[in-house]
């Protein structure tokens, strides 16, 4: 077993392993591994005779093995990519390089967004014989802390709407948080914070109107403030789609739920049961002030409501925003 991070630091020390097998539900660490293994590992030089790339749809096993078993021209070792191959067919005929690989080649394979069947003989040669790492996707409770410790590994601190607002917007897509934290600090003219102005300016995320204030407007129970907010996502449809309003709000409320059932009633407690930063435990506490714990209940059947209605089911001929609007109606008033 490895991590993203072991496994890089151990190649920038020279600690190199015959084969490393990345699978799992979470792209971004492998899509990293990959990245450094193809651009890193050899010089320039070295890499026009020792480094091969496959992709699984395209390749064989007889081809792949055939390059792992060459020798490194010029170099000490080679590095064989196999790239995709969850899509690959005969990928169990590997099992006869896996068994004796050659410690000069670097074999490296990613099998994305899978996983092998744990039960299978493939899958516990793999485990024996390679550096194996499996990634799962963050859950929604991880992912500030997540986007938080990138900023700060890149030398720059987020304030906390802004971390909501990242997090709100783009949700569990690792790869684009990044990107977009690139986007922000390339235009950050020396400074190391990052503000809910520069989320607006530069990914395009209203401060005013974004799903996070229609949360915080809901929460405190403001009908004339989530109506506004939803006109401006009526009028701005990329703004805030259904699709991405339903589960943030339904995630908020479930978060709600659990806090009653935890019995505390305190910033350090709720944030504790919730597995969130204790600045985020505060809009659940004002939660609480406004709504009980059967009201709580009534929102989450009515959000799965509409959830239904948005996708066909059981819905009159009405609009998006139609459908928002007599939601939020529902919630906010008693």
């Amino acid at each position: 077993m490895g991590s993203e991070q072991e496994i890089i630091s151990g190649w920038k020390k020279g600690a190199f392993h015959p084969v490393y097998w990345l699978e799992g539900d979470e792209p971004y660490d492998i899509d990293k591994i990959v990245e450094y293994a193809e651009n890193h590992i050899l010089s320039k030089d070295e890499a026009s005779f020792n480094l091969s790339v496959f992709y699984g749809r395209d390749s064989k096993a007889e081809e792949i093995i055939n390059a792992c078993k060459r020798y490194p021209m010029f170099a000490e070792r080679q590095v064989v990519l196999l790239k995709e191959a969850q899509h690959m067919r005969d990928i169990e005929k590997l099992e006869y390089y896996f068994e004796k690989p050659l410690i000069s080649t670097i074999f490296i394979v990613a099998y994305k967004e899978k996983k092998l069947d744990g039960r299978s003989k493939f899958s516990k040669l793999v485990k024996s014989k390679s550096v194996y790492l499996s990634t799962k996707k963050l859950y929604d409770n991880e992912l500030p802390e997540w986007v938080s410790t990138l900023a700060h590994n890149k030398g720059y601190e987020l304030q906390s709407k802004a971390l909501r607002m990242i997090v709100d917007h783009i949700g569990n897509d690792l790869q684009r948080i990044e990107n977009e934290l690139e986007k922000i600090t390339v235009n950050l003219a020396g400074r190391n914070q990052i503000t809910e102005d520069d989320i607006e300016n530069f990914i395009g995320v209203s401060k005013e109107f974004n799903i996070f204030e229609l949360q915080a407007a809901l929460v405190n129970r403001d009908l004339a403030a989530s109506v506004h907010i939803l006109n401006y996502f009526d009028a701005n449809p990329k703004a805030a789609p259904i699709q991405l309003i339903l589960p943030t709000l339904y995630s908020f409320f479930s978060k709600l739920y659990v806090a009653y059932s935890s019995g505390s009633r305190d910033e350090h407690g709720i944030a504790l049961a919730l597995g969130i930063k204790g600045f985020f435990a505060k809009q659940y506490i004002r939660a609480m002030q406004n709504y009980s714990y059967a009201e709580t209940e009534k929102i989450l059947l009515l959000l799965h409501d509409t959830n239904l209605k948005s996708v066909g089911v059981h819905r009159a001929d009405s609009d998006d925003v139609s459908l928002l609007k007599e939601m939020v109606s529902k919630i906010v008033l008693k």
